[in-house]
């Protein structure tokens, strides 16, 4: 089966100039991907006669649909209809039924239609008119020589109804199109290249139709199987089964898959295993708290946490000892050994962990950093401690010591409760 492609056109100096975030061509992809679409490049255009009619011709080379958001409106900078108009040599003409519904639209609003926005029920001869029940700017459905140009608003509400009503429906009956399934793979703990070189076997073995994207992030590394063809079933099967694969050699660095998120995936293990947890946040300030806290049920298991900022709340909140203090600094794995510790005696907890570092970017020295960092988990069986060189941008390292703390307690959990049986 031949593969649909499809380009995503955003008009609009506003995107350019950074003032307006475009959020549109990321559902828009979403959305055509899940009828089998592909979408093969997207572009922000100016509002530039010249720049619309270039990139109009470029998309076309590309790809079988161009879909395209902006310029819309009623004023003389809303420059997307004529250029459609000039690109297809197609005079602008009054479409009747655009313009009844727009005269219904104004009228259900309790306003009068004056001529500016009368206009904008004028389109290219050659167009089809899309329904707009949110908004005054009707879109415009344009197929040529097996290519389809759609253009609609920019106003993500009005975009998405006409998305959603017209424009999915009709591609799907205009082209034929392959089955596309993704599954995403959660790993932590293990950097992009050496994951690589652990699963390069495995990688070189997968079948043609399934096609693997690493997406690396804060601490993490997602892997995207991606399977094309014509069964949607059998395409998940097909993953399921390369996936099973993959846990002979990757599975300790797994921890869930799609949408799961790591706080979660520690939250079900504790509810696995009966424990509840406490916190003693120093450098990380309340952020793996917050972490822990935003899963739906966290109170199951969640004791409470207390942020030690200042060495006299480590001392006299919390019950670490001034001598340790002294002799080894906040920044150190003494300290850190008996922040956890003290936490988890106080808020009677069955696991403490600590953090303690310089998130940056002053404060550090020769001998500790900035990026130089402390964690630990404290049992009742033990206490493990773990040194961090990070770097010197401080919501970075606050964020990566949110999530290496995260997964020492994935990691450390079930070896507790092995060591305990």
């Amino acid at each position: 089966m031949t593969k649909t492609k499809a380009e995503i056109l955003t008009i609009g100096d506003e995107i350019l100039y950074g003032q307006l975030l475009d959020t549109n061509s990321q559902w828009m992809s979403a959305e055509l991907d899940s009828i089998g679409i592909k979408t093969i490049r997207k572009t922000t255009v100016s509002d530039s006669r010249e720049d619309i009619l270039t990139a109009f011709r470029e998309a076309e080379l590309r790809a079988d649909i161009i879909l395209i958001t902006g310029g819309l409106g009623p004023t003389n900078d809303d420059l997307t209809k004529p250029c459609l108009s000039e690109y297809f040599d197609s005079p602008i003409v009054m479409n009747e039924q655009a313009l009844k519904e727009l005269t219904e639209f104004f009228s259900s609003k309790g306003r009068e239609l004056n001529e500016v926005n009368r206009l904008q029920a004028a389109l290219p001869e050659c167009s089809d008119m899309i329904s707009n029940p949110l908004g005054t700017a009707c879109g415009i459905w344009i197929h040529r020589n097996g290519k389809v140009f759609v253009s609609m608003p920019g106003v993500p509400h009005e975009m998405k109804r006409m998305m959603t009503d017209t424009v999915i429906p009709r591609l799907q009956q205009t082209y034929q199109t392959d089955v596309i399934y993704h599954k995403i793979i959660k790993t932590i703990g293990i950097g992009e290249s050496w994951l690589a070189e652990l699963i390069k076997e495995w990688e070189d073995n997968l079948p043609k139709h399934i096609k693997l994207a690493y997406l690396p992030s804060m601490g993490e590394v997602k892997l995207r199987l991606t399977a094309i063809g014509d069964d949607l079933d059998a395409l998940k099967s097909e993953v399921q089964s390369q996936i099973d694969k993959l846990l002979s050699c990757a599975e300790k660095y797994i921890y869930g898959y799609d949408n799961d998120r790591i706080e979660g995936a520690v939250g079900s293990m504790l509810v696995k295993y009966g424990k509840t947890i406490a916190l003693a946040e120093s450098c990380t300030g309340g952020y793996v708290s917050h972490l822990i806290t935003s899963v739906a049920g966290s109170s199951e298991y969640y004791r409470g946490s207390i942020i030690p900022y200042h060495n006299d709340v480590k001392i006299h909140n919390l019950g670490v000892k001034e001598d340790t203090l002294k002799a080894h600094g906040a920044v150190s794995e003494e300290t850190v050994y008996e922040m956890a510790n003290r936490v988890r005696e106080q808020f009677n907890a069955d696991i403490g962990v600590a953090t303690s570092g310089v998130a940056g970017p002053s404060g550090g020295t020769p001998e500790k950093p900035v990026g130089t960092v402390w964690i630990a988990y404290a049992d009742r069986e033990q206490t493990i401690t773990r040194k961090l060189q990070l770097w010197k941008d401080r919501r970075i390292n606050i964020e990566a010591t949110a999530i290496a703390l995260l997964n020492l307690i994935r990691i450390t959990l079930p070896k507790s409760i092995e060591i305990k049986e």
